[in-house]
């Protein structure tokens, strides 16, 4: 018997997270308290002895936890814009992790780098956030230059991000911004200085090129 050809099936478009259809102020009040029942008493005294992290508004909510919890939410610029407004620790943290790259203005990232009050934040949204970002090559040379220690770090913290995340990335662009590696080396701020270390060794993990000229400059301060 001849068979009959089945049209080919059109894939569905996906669905938003039904949370995506409520008010801002709703899917955030929702957020917020998914974070306050997650979290843990243990955790949350242990982030500043343990972790240094230091902050006066968190839940002690895992990692784990949250990254689980924004895959579940989705991308939501306007969601993240408001998590971040609300302050907490953890809000700030997943409104990294909700956010479109695509979407972040230079306005926002400095105004989000401003903010920064401790390495978690920091790192976080330099590391899951801001180095997607087309902006981001800009910010380094800004803010690696800064006074302050966490938005300092920052600058340091995304030239790392880039170096461990930009595929396309030229050689040319790194070997650029080592002079800048080697004029803050000499800050002995931790949180700045271990910032500095981490973006010159992954800038030096990028290849061969980049591993000798990485190289020269830790020979040269050494």
């Amino acid at each position: 018997m001849p068979t009959t050809s089945k049209a080919p099936r059109t894939p569905r478009a996906a669905k938003a997270p039904a949370a995506a259809l409520l008010p801002i102020d709703k899917q955030v009040a929702a957020a917020l308290l998914w974070l306050k029942k997650h979290g843990d008493k243990t955790r949350r005294d242990e982030m500043g002895p343990r972790y240094g992290v230091h902050t006066d508004k968190a839940w002690g909510v895992a990692m784990a936890d949250m990254l689980k919890y924004a895959k579940q939410l989705g991308r939501n610029h306007q969601l993240a814009l408001a998590l971040w407004d609300a302050e907490w620790y953890e809000a700030r943290m997943l409104a990294s992790m909700v956010d479109e790259p695509d979407k972040v203005t230079p306005a926002q990232m400095e105004r989000w780098c401003k903010d920064f009050d401790n390495w978690g934040i920091c790192d976080t949204v330099c590391f899951k956030l801001f180095d997607q970002s087309p902006h981001a090559w800009a910010k380094v040379g800004v803010w690696a230059k800064r006074k302050n220690e966490f938005e300092k770090r920052a600058g340091f913290t995304l030239l790392a991000c880039l170096a461990l995340h930009g595929r396309g990335a030229d050689n040319t662009e790194f070997i650029k911004h080592l002079p800048l590696i080697e004029a803050h080396a000499g800050d002995e701020r931790n949180f700045v200085k271990k910032a500095v270390n981490w973006a010159l060794r992954a800038i030096g993990g990028r290849n061969a090129e980049l591993n000798a000229a990485a190289a020269a400059v830790a020979q040269r301060l050494a």
